[in-house]
C-alpha cells in the first residue's frame, strides 16, 4: 500500500532525477526505487558490518588457543 507524502528538494536534485528517470518513469517511482535501493545497502552494510564483528571475535579466541598448542608443541621438544 503506498501513502502519499509531501518533500522538498532541491531544483538541481529535481533535474538529476527528472533527467535519469526519463520519461517513462514517474518521479515518485524513481524516488522509491533509489530509496529501495539505498536501504537495502545499508541493511546490508550493516549485517556484514555484524558478521565482521562476529568473525574478528572467533578469530581472536581462535589464534589465543592456536598459540596456546604452538607454545605447548614447541616445549613438548
Amino acid at each position: 500500500m503506498k501513502e502519499k507524502t509531501s518533500i522538498t528538494l532541491s531544483a538541481d536534485i529535481l533535474a538529476d532525477v527528472d533527467q535519469l528517470a526519463g520519461r517513462k518513469v514517474s518521479r515518485s517511482a524513481f524516488i522509491e526505487f533509489v530509496l529501495r535501493r539505498y536501504i537495502r545497502e545499508k541493511r546490508r552494510a550493516q549485517a556484514h558490518a555484524q558478521d565482521l564483528e562476529r568473525i574478528n571475535s572467533a578469530a581472536d579466541q581462535l589464534n589465543s588457543e592456536s598459540a596456546d598448542v604452538l607454545d605447548y608443541q614447541a616445549s613438548d621438544d
